[in-house]
């Protein structure tokens, strides 16, 4: 559904109203809770941001520069502004099937790709998408979809993450029989167990779990595919199998000492934590289950990014003392050069919401080793680095540390279930940082097994949660295309 473009309303918003982004609740606040802290605008003060979206010509923010599902972005703004929530929200499910999730945690390439942003104020677009996903499940805009007619094919669904999820919704909306198999005890993949409740609360994937439930997709939790199901009984009783299994292996620090008590990856430690935020065990089927907890400790975290930030607000909820987080990359300029980089994300200083609980941020510093007493850590060895990310000579110094967690990144999908049972038939790619995937293009998804497809983190590489509900839809395009030789699905 598009806007004709002489439909567009305030195209002179941006000179007159300035931006403006939903505020939070005070650190000192929200570090006693886990729940989302975000202050909502109100509808009024929505549509005022949403009528700074000018007609700009060519609107970057729609991708693949900015936003990877494509978004309408002009076009869900300007029915914002006129106050149309339910075509809106229309609009915005055409190429998003779940925006709650986007708006809350997408880093909004959008936004920096938005023309406005070459005088540094973007469109607040992220708060738009979230604002019109909440008014719409407000307003019983988002029932169940079910569809009309049933084609009698059975697709299994591997992983029920926002690749999975996102496939799953759109290959029951075309009339076959859905299956997803969920190694955890709840759907959502990372979005429930890795993603904490501070940033996204996880109610929203209930309701969207029960709204496919009403379009027919069956839910098999608790099963854990490649060691309690096997992937060869999925593909003799199913047409189609799609693995959208995620990317969970974390990657080697390679740093002395990480046998030490109290050196921990970073996703045992959030998973735990969000398990007990919904009242589950804290066992979790592939991850260290001993209790994790910060509180009244000196935390270290070694990692620049959004996983590192991560258990930074976590720490601080569970009661930290002190927080410390080491980035070997250089402090990033305040400031970037727009005409160098837009409309491509930029590399500047930016402060999460975590960091800006009280962290202490060293920049340009390398992790030289875990030191400990008796086997239990007790400080993080470091020093500086220069431009080359080697170590300066005489700069070493100790951070006192009673936990330490190493959030580098990830390195692909669990080897010991689904790869382990199709070892040798299944064609993986090895990268120069020692990430295994499953190969399959970007346009069938395809892999070297029949009846078997891939898409998001496990074929991609660790990525977005936006670019995870892209690469379902497209491989449940490619899927409805393969069993019924056309699809109605969008690209």
């Amino acid at each position: 559904m598009r806007v004709r473009d002489e439909d567009m309303g305030k195209v002179t918003g941006f000179l007159e109203i300035d931006r403006q982004v939903a505020k939070y609740q005070p650190a000192s606040d929200r570090i006693r809770h886990f729940r989302e802290f975000t202050i909502p605008m109100s509808d009024p003060e929505v549509q005022k941001q949403a009528a700074r979206c000018m007609d700009c010509g060519i609107p970057y923010c729609h991708g693949p520069t900015g936003c990877p599902v494509h978004n309408q972005i002009p076009d869900w703004n300007d029915l914002v502004y006129n106050n149309n929530w339910e075509a809106a929200i229309q609009n915005l499910h055409s190429t998003n099937n779940f925006p709650e999730f986007t708006g809350r945690v997408c880093p909004a390439p959008c936004e920096e790709a938005c023309t406005l942003n070459l005088e540094d104020a973007p469109v607040a677009i992220k708060t738009v998408e979230q604002a019109i996903a909440d008014k719409a499940y407000e307003l019983g805009f988002i029932r169940p979809q079910p569809a009309t007619v049933h084609t009698g094919k059975k697709v299994a669904v591997i992983g029920s993450g926002p690749a999975g999820m996102a496939a799953a919704q759109q290959l029951g909306r075309a009339g076959h029989e859905v299956h997803v198999y969920e190694r955890e005890t709840k759907p959502g993949g990372l979005l429930r167990y890795g993603i904490p409740d501070f940033k996204m609360e996880k109610n929203f994937i209930d309701r969207r779990v029960e709204q496919m439930k009403g379009e027919g997709v069956t839910f098999h939790c608790g099963a854990n595919v490649g060691v309690d199901v096997k992937v060869e009984q999925l593909l003799a009783d199913h047409d189609a199998v799609l693995y959208c299994g995620g990317s969970e292996t974390p990657r080697e620090a390679g740093i002395p000492g990480t046998d030490l008590a109290g050196v921990h990856d970073a996703m045992p430690y959030l998973v735990q934590q969000n398990r007990r935020v919904g009242r589950e065990n804290i066992d979790s089927v592939g991850w260290p289950s001993d209790p994790i907890l910060a509180g009244a400790k000196h935390i270290v975290v070694v990692g620049g990014g959004d996983t590192a930030s991560d258990c930074v607000g976590t720490a601080f909820r569970q009661g930290a003392v002190k927080v410390t987080q080491l980035d070997i990359r250089p402090q990033p300029p305040e400031k970037e050069d727009k005409l160098a980089v837009w409309p491509f994300w930029a590399t500047k200083m930016r402060t999460s919401s975590s960091q800006a609980e009280g962290a202490v941020r060293e920049f340009q510093v390398a992790t030289l080793e875990f030191v400990g007493e008796d086997g239990v850590l007790t400080g993080v060895k470091c020093c500086e680095v220069d431009e080359r990310r080697r170590p300066v000579p005489g700069t070493e110094f100790v951070i006192r540390a009673d936990l330490a967690f190493i959030a580098i990144g990830f390195r692909g999908p669990f080897t010991t279930s689904v790869l382990k049972e199709l070892e040798g038939k299944l064609t993986l790619n090895t990268d120069k940082r020692g990430s295994t995937n499953v190969v399959a293009n970007d346009r069938d998804y395809k892999t070297s097994v029949d009846k078997f497809w891939t898409a998001g983190d496990v074929r991609r590489g660790q990525s977005l949660v936006v670019w995870a509900i892209r690469e379902g839809r497209q491989a449940a395009r490619a899927i409805d295309e393969a069993l019924m030789g056309s699809t109605v699905l969008p690209n």
